[in-house]
């Protein structure tokens, strides 16, 4: 019968606090970017200009569909042999999945875009706005709160796949963990324990995507009526 010890694993807890938060740095700063070069994505790709919309959906798709891995190995590895640059694992990662999450990002844009009702362009024309006028007076704010819920998921995916940059060796939770389960050899406890931290912060951002779902569905009846 195995043992269970989690002494070691609470001793060293300053070290998992500091991963979670090296994890939420990674996951912030990809929001901060992402969240903005998308919105540019995606206004680029509904241009009806060719020499605009194709580029953009060529970035989208390429993010969206290469993995993430892949990504993050070529910003790190790649990329500082071609421009000569030095590039840290905190780096590679921010541009990784700010680029990655950008891509995603304009998908749900675009989305909340068109599923504005066309008589609402008609209605801003009428008041004389400019189409860029029209876009952020009158379609983005409808839009937007449409997508909050996409945004909130897209969000809680974004910190799950973060753990991939444990593999360019960036201090992140993940990271924290592998050091020290080797250091322990308390890896089941360790784990149990991070799984748990994980469990707990993501689902917490789950409670708070349904709770905003349910003021979102019940301020649509409310304007309805």
């Amino acid at each position: 019968m195995y043992s269970w010890d989690f002494t070691p694993v609470i001793a060293n807890a300053p070290l998992l606090a500091q991963g979670l938060v090296n994890t939420l740095k990674v996951t912030g700063t990809a929001l901060a970017f992402g969240v903005p070069l998308g919105l540019v994505l995606a206004l680029l790709r509904l241009s009806p200009r060719k020499a605009l919309s194709w580029p953009a959906g060529f970035v989208i798709e390429f993010f969206r569909t290469t993995p993430p891995l892949v990504q993050l190995f070529w910003f790190f590895f790649a990329l500082p042999m071609l421009l000569d640059i030095e590039m840290t694992p905190f780096a590679a990662a921010a541009i990784t999945f700010s680029i990655q999450s950008s891509a995603f990002f304009a998908e749900v844009f675009r989305g909340g875009i068109v599923s504005i009702e066309r008589g609402q362009w008609e209605a801003a024309r009428a008041l004389g706005m400019s189409q860029s006028q029209a876009m952020r007076r009158v379609i983005l704010p409808q839009a937007v709160k449409r997508m909050i819920p996409a945004f909130l998921e897209r969000s809680i995916e974004l910190m799950k796949t973060t753990t991939l940059v444990a593999t360019v060796s960036y201090a992140d939770l993940l990271f924290q963990a592998n050091e020290l389960a080797q250091k322990t050899f308390r890896p089941l406890e360790v784990f149990t324990v991070v799984a748990l931290i994980y469990f707990t912060v993501i689902f917490a951002a789950s409670l708070v995507v349904h709770r905003v779902e349910r003021r979102l569905a019940v301020s649509g009846e409310t304007t309805v009526h």
